[in-house]
Order: structure tokens, then C-alpha cells, then sequence
């Protein structure tokens, strides 16, 4: 029933806080549905713009020839990308809001969410990364019996009728030995159809989703944090969705093997809890090497409250030799020994403009050029990237010493955040590694969450934009054009949510009103 409400003045808090009033505490399901239709839109949208190999036959279907080969069909994917895309981030700040407290009742309407939301995006063409046809192409290496670490996948018949980026050609893949292995056994079961090693790939990346969905929630408990806000924060965010699931990337898997790992060496604090936590780490470094970076902190956990320097030493050694042990074994198991070693620096010497580093590297070796020759302005640019990433791994190391520090777990998660930020490369999905254990140990409802979705929103409108799949034999029609659409449909309704839309601008305005809307609890 409505009521009619004395209306106060604009500048009260009383009237804001009934303003407020008129967005929270209702039935989620609309949110639910607008959610999915906005997945819905970005798995429409991926058959015209998004990753599909020449080898694959749905080249020649005629609904994907009529979306990809003429203008009108490919500007009509990329409006339904955006716009899906857009929609998803609205609808999970939304969900937020009308969950209001976060009791029994609000965990069924999350993983609603959670289901409803990521179930479309299980049959979209790949967005964002065309990643996972390298993981095919790999695959195809191993299957050859040949060393991917040596071999790039240039020495496969055909490799880019498979839809591998060239950058793949001859480098070898920053994967650890576990990953190398699940690439060979997809292509062994898909053989030469990329399509279902695609399908395969995907439900990996979802088994790494579902690993964090039930890892998360039990972390946040074992830290007096609220556990479905905790799921909420994570897995419902469109960003994660679109990454994990719809790109398909092994992050996803390492995310989630690495979180399992902290659980069991946060529950159980002795030889246990450690022994399995460095284990199930190390898996995940075997995945991809970035999570070596977590093991001291399974060390630490080891060690248990207030232990003394002499412990934390002992537990670091037995962590180290748990991880070397197994990480030997796998190596010489596969014949490829600590190969993925030498193949971390695949990514060298790349970055990206967004990133503080990416910008000082541009903006350093531009000024140089200027006054300089070229030569010195790539020296200074190189010497910026590769001091930059020395700080990150510094700066990780430095905080396995804070020993003041009591949550080890939310130390991993900055110690990993570290890295991230002084790499002069940073991709959307890198976000998605730290996220978690930020989660789990509390986001509070202030300027940390405020930063968290404008990040998200940020990385949202680069991802939908970044990489798209435009034919290049358009006469009327570019890749640069499609992105400069999509930056301006995704920007705009970005400005909309955050300065006009009257429910999620209130969002960044003002705090929730009960301590328990959206702190910690």
C-alpha cells in the first residue's frame, strides 16, 4: 500500500534516508530476471563479436554468417554486448540493495543469481580473451609429444585455422605441468573439433567457479564475516562471470584449488591443515605459477597465532618442501622438469596504458623520446617495467614479515594485489585472483567497496569493448569502429548508474543505514 509522506526538506538526512527507503528491502526477482536478460543479451551478442575459429563449421551456418559478415548484424551483437554487459553490473549492485540483510533468505536469492546469471554465458562464443584456443592449440602440442615449453604451437599443422592468437606462434605457455596436462586430455576427447574443446575448457573453468562459490562462503565464516555477502561480492559480479566462465580462463581453476588450500590451512592450523594447504597450492601453482606467491602465507598459517620467528622459519621449510617435492615429481613425470620457469617471461616487456606502471612506462619513455633517440626511449621504458615488477615482488615478500599483521589471509590477498598493481600488464581477470581473499576477510561499507565497484565497472567497460571479433574484409566497418561503440554505449550507461539512475547512484552517495546492510557482520 502506498503512504503519503510529509515531504522534508531536500537537504535533510530524513529525507534521504526515506528516498533510500524506496529502493531496498523488496522482492528480489526482478532483479533476478533483468540480470539473466542481460546475460541473455551478451550470449546473442557473442555470435556476431565473439571468438569463433575458421576451422569451427559454425562458420557456416547462416544465422552467424548474417551477424558477423555485414554491418547491421555486427553493430546490432555489439549494442546487445554492451548494453548486456551494462545491465548485468546494474543488476548486481541491485541485488545488494534488496537484499538488505543477509540472512538465510538472501543466500537462496544469491545463488538464484549466481545460477540464473551464469547459465547463459555457458553457451556464448568466447569474449573478451581468445585464450582458451591456445589452451587448444597447446593441447595439440602435447598431444604431438612434443614440448610446449620448447615448441610453440606454430609447429602444429593449421595452428591458426584453430583461432590461437599469433602472439602464441613461438612462445611457450606460462602454465604449470597440471594445466599442460588437462589441455592434452581435452584435445585427446575433442580431437580436431574446436568447438567441443572449447565446451570442455569451459566446464574446467566452471568447475574452478564452483570450487570458489564453495570455498569462499566457508573462509568468510572461519573470519566472522558475513558468508553471503561474502558469495555475493565475488561470484555474482558480472565482471567474474565474464571472465571465468565465458572467457573460460584457467585463472578460474587456480582461484579456486588455491582457495581451497587456504581453508583447509585456516580450519586446521597444525601439520594437517598444512600439509594439505601447501599441497593444494602447489596444484594451483601447477596450474599457474603467480600463486608461488600465496605459499609462504600456507606457512604461516602453519605456524598458528603468535608464533615465534623460529616456527614461522620451520614451517616455511616444510611448506618449501612440500612444494618442490611435488612440483619435481610432476616435472619429471611429464619430462619437462621446471620448464615453466623459463616460459614466465612470455609476457615480458608487455603492458597495458591503464596500469600505473603501463602509464609511468608510456609516459616516461615518451618524454625521453622527445628529447632523445628511441634507443634510450625503450631503454627507459624497459628499465621502468622491469623495476616496477621488482617492487610488486618486494613489496609481496615485505608483508610475509608483517608479522603485526593478524589476518595471513587478507596479507595473501595484498601480497598478491602487490604484484598485480606494479606489473606493468594488467588484465581484467588479474583482479579476480585478489578479490577473494579480500572478501573473505571483510569489504567494509566505505570507501573499500566504493572502489571495488567503480574497478569493476572500470574493467566492465574494458572488457566489452577490448577484444572483438570483427571480420576484417568489411568495407564500411573496422575493429576500431566496433570498439569506439561499445566504449560509448557501456560508458554512458556506466554515467547513468553512477550520477542518474535514482536506485544505484545512492550506491556511491551515502552508507547503508542498518550496520548490518552491508558491513560486516
Amino acid at each position: 500500500m502506498n503512504q503519503t509522506v510529509e515531504k522534508p526538506s531536500r537537504a535533510s538526512s530524513q529525507y534521504r534516508r526515506n528516498l533510500g527507503k524506496r529502493y531496498v528491502y523488496k522482492n528480489p526477482m526482478r532483479t533476478i530476471i533483468m540480470g539473466t536478460i542481460g546475460s541473455m543479451l551478451m550470449t546473442i551478442g557473442s555470435f556476431g563479436v565473439g571468438w569463433i575459429s575458421d576451422a569451427s563449421p559454425l562458420n557456416r551456418e547462416p544465422l552467424i554468417i548474417a551477424l558477423r559478415y555485414n554491418v547491421a548484424g555486427i553493430v546490432t551483437c555489439i549494442l546487445l554486448l554492451a548494453v548486456g554487459g551494462m545491465m548485468m553490473c546494474r543488476e548486481w549492485l541491485r541485488l545488494s540493495q534488496k537484499l538488505g540483510v543477509w540472512d538465510g533468505d538472501a543466500s537462496q536469492w544469491t545463488w538464484r543469481a549466481i545460477i540464473c546469471w551464469t547459465t547463459p554465458q555457458l553457451f556464448a562464443f568466447p569474449l573478451f580473451s581468445r585464450d582458451v584456443f591456445s589452451y587448444f592449440a597447446q593441447g595439440r602440442v602435447m598431444l604431438a609429444g612434443l614440448n610446449p615449453y620448447e615448441n610453440g604451437v606454430s609447429t602444429i599443422n593449421n595452428f591458426f585455422q584453430y583461432g590461437a592468437d599469433p602472439l602464441w606462434a613461438q612462445s611457450p605457455p606460462p602454465y604449470g605441468t597440471l594445466f599442460l596436462w588437462i589441455e592434452e586430455f581435452v584435445v585427446r576427447i575433442a580431437g580436431s573439433n574446436i568447438d567441443l574443446g572449447i565446451i570442455l575448457f569451459r566446464l574446467i573453468a566452471l568447475f574452478g567457479v564452483a570450487l570458489i562459490a564453495y570455498y569462499v562462503p566457508k573462509i568468510a565464516v572461519l573470519h566472522d564475516i558475513n558468508h553471503t555477502r561474502a558469495l555475493w561480492l565475488v561470484v555474482t559480479n558480472p565482471l567474474f562471470i565474464a571472465q571465468f566462465v565465458t572467457a573460460a580462463h584457467n585463472d578460474a581453476l587456480m582461484t579456486g584449488i588455491a582457495l581451497a588450500g587456504f581453508y583447509y590451512a585456516t580450519k586446521n592450523r597444525n601439520y594437517r591443515g598444512g600439509i594439505l594447504g601447501a599441497t593444494l597450492v602447489t596444484l594451483a601453482v601447477a596450474i599457474k605459477p603467480i600463486a608461488l606467491v600465496l605459499l609462504p602465507f600456507i606457512g604461516l598459517l602453519w605456524a598458528g597465532e603468535d608464533a615465534s620467528w623460529r616456527r614461522i622459519f620451520i614451517t616455511w621449510f616444510y611448506v618449501g618442501v612440500i612444494s618442490l617435492t611435488e612440483l619435481t615429481v610432476m616435472g619429471l613425470l611429464s619430462g619437462f622438469g621446471f620448464g615453466w620457469i623459463g616460459a614466465l617471461s612470455t609476457t615480458g616487456g608487455q603492458y597495458i596504458w591503464y596500469s600505473p606502471m603501463g602509464f609511468l612506462m608510456v609516459v616516461g619513455s615518451s618524454i625521453v623520446a622527445f628529447f632523445s633517440s628511441s634507443e634510450t626511449a625503450d631503454f627507459v621504458k624497459d628499465t621502468i617495467g622491469s623495476i616496477s615488477k621488482y617492487i610488486g615482488m618486494g613489496s609481496a615478500v615485505a608483508i610475509m614479515f608483517c608479522k603485526s599483521w593478524p589476518e595471513v589471509v587478507r596479507r595473501a590477498g595484498l601480497s598478491l594485489g602487490l604484484v598485480v598493481v606494479f606489473s606493468p600488464m594488467i588484465q581484467s581477470w588479474y583482479l579476480l585472483w585478489v578479490i577473494p581473499f579480500f572478501a573473505v576477510t571483510g569489504i567494509k561499507n566505505n570507501w573499500e567497496l566504493d572502489f571495488y565497484f567503480i574497478t569493476t565497472l572500470f574493467f566492465m567497460i574494458y572488457a566489452v569493448s577490448d577484444q572483438l571479433d570483427v571480420s576484417p574484409y568489411l568495407k564500411d566497418f573496422d575493429t576500431n569502429m566496433g570498439r569506439l561503440l561499445s566504449v560509448i554505449v557501456s560508458f554512458g550507461y556506466a554515467c547513468y548508474l553512477v550520477f542518474i539512475d535514482a536506485a544505484t547512484r545512492q550506491i556511491l552517495r551515502e552508507r547503508r543505514q542498518p550496520a548490518t546492510y552491508l558491513m560486516v557482520v
